[in-house]
């Protein structure tokens, strides 16, 4: 159990802890322990009297004096006490010390001659005001953003140009650093304003910011309704092409924020332009952020039929089979589940059979990742197998598609994995003779 150094002394009448910091109210403000003290804070200038519970939870703990910690849980302590040995504690942690059966102290292991605890009012008068001091200030700060994100609304309104553009970047930035902010601007018509912005005539720099806003705040319901216009959703797809990486990356947020409404129609993401750019974040392995936003806003196109066919007419599906190897855990759970809804179709189907990468880069991803994954790429083996089993079905074999799939039958998985693994076996086993095939599945196992 973590402890901190015990009290070693008394220096007028008051506790010293291990670190020499004078548990003193008027010395400990001299000294700083409160931050540098302009004196101690009971409340606010209006005499708000603070809940020492919630400034706890609200504020940032990685400076906070080590004396206002307790040595059992490591936290700030609410209601501290002191035992015989001079130790301090939160209440009920060390109550819950004495429940366990044990009569030491948890710092020293001093056995206890007293198993009194005394309430340490100066203590929790200097952990009081140390949180007030830093609530207030954070309280200001949090109101001066605000103001200044109120202000910066009110200046979009009058300004065009490049003041715009500016006026959009600072704004952007306080959303981004502060939550308090973000409902501020929604409060105030800042969904309605700068959604106003997006147009035909609109520069890519203003939007990029404009853009950069809108995918950190809520939106309401009017506010999907108006950016699903066509002529905005024409510009987020051109500076998703174009923007840098991070603006590409919004814009995909972006627009699957709206595909998320109740009132998304498929014909609003079936153009091939952003199809292209979702699939240039896709192959761009600089940047894997990128990539996994593609991926993410491609399953919810693909997730439309319709638009399906047109996903597949980009070339998709060899793009995407190239990539497998290079994707993390999240990455090919996304890309396989694309893959397989793509095998839905007859064009995502022949895509597949006619990628030459499909079946080995698919066969290693059997049992490697997830229990989804492999059900994911079952399906797309079970797709291209039964397209062509005579010529599928001896590649699979060969890239050792027989022994992962004994492996799975094995295994403790879903039984419908099992059951798919044994039809998948024997389609591949129809080429063979029995003795033939046992031999390969050995010798696939082995090279394995």
């Amino acid at each position: 159990m973590p402890m901190y150094q015990p009290l070693s002394k008394r220096r007028d009448g008051y506790e010293v802890g291990g670190g020499g910091q004078v548990l003193d109210l008027e010395t400990a403000v001299k000294d700083g322990i409160l931050g540098g003290g302009g004196g101690v804070v009971h409340g606010s200038a209006t005499g708000e009297k603070f809940d020492l519970k919630k400034m706890i939870e609200e504020l940032d703990m990685v400076d906070v004096p080590s004396v206002f910690i307790c040595p059992i849980s490591l936290e700030p302590m609410q209601d501290p006490v002191t035992l015989c040995t001079g130790q301090t504690y939160e209440r009920s942690n060390i109550l819950k010390w004495f429940s366990l059966g044990h009569f030491t102290c948890p710092t020293t292991m001093q056995e206890l001659w007293d198993d009194s605890v005394t309430p340490n009012t100066t203590l929790y008068q200097l952990i009081y005001s140390w949180f007030s001091q830093k609530y207030l200030a954070m309280k200001k700060r949090s109101e001066d953003v605000q103001g200044r994100a109120l202000e910066l609304l009110e200046k979009l309104k009058k300004v065009k140009g490049q003041l715009r553009v500016q006026a959009l970047k600072e704004l952007r930035q306080v959303v981004t650093a502060h939550d308090s902010v973000k409902k501020a601007v929604v409060d105030n018509g800042g969904l309605g304003l700068i959604s106003s912005l997006l147009g035909p005539f609109t520069t890519h720099a203003l939007g990029s910011e404009a853009i950069g806003i809108l995918v950190n705040l809520d939106l309401n319901s009017d506010t999907r309704t108006n950016l699903m216009q066509p002529t905005k959703i024409s510009l987020m797809v051109d500076i998703l092409n174009e923007g840098s990486i991070d603006t590409k990356i919004n814009c995909t947020k972006l627009i699957e924020m709206l595909m998320e409404g109740k009132n998304f129609e498929s014909e609003i993401v079936s153009s091939l332009s952003l199809l292209v750019g979702l699939m240039r974040l896709v192959r761009d392995k600089k940047h894997p952020n990128g990539v996994l936003a593609g991926l993410r806003l491609l399953k919810m196109v693909c997730s439309h039929e319709p638009v399906r066919n047109s996903v597949v007419s980009i070339g998709a599906v060899p793009q995407l089979v190239e990539v497998l190897p290079s994707l993390n855990a999240e990455g090919l759970a996304l890309a396989l589940y694309i893959l397989e809804v793509l095998s839905t179709i007859p064009e995502g189907r022949l895509a597949l059979k006619d990628c030459p990468g499909t079946i080995p880069n698919v066969v290693k991803l059997l049992m490697k990742v997830s229990e989804s994954c492999t059900q994911f790429a079952l399906s797309i083996l079970w797709a291209v197998c039964k397209l062509d089993p005579e010529e599928c079905a001896a590649l699979a074999v060969d890239a050792g598609l027989a022994a992962k799939l004994l492996l799975v039958i094995q295994s403790g998985c879903n039984p419908v994995l099992k059951q798919r693994s044994a039809e998948l076996l024997k389609l591949c086993s129809l080429n063979y003779t029995a003795t033939t095939f046992i031999s390969k599945c050995k010798l696939t196992r082995t090279i394995q």
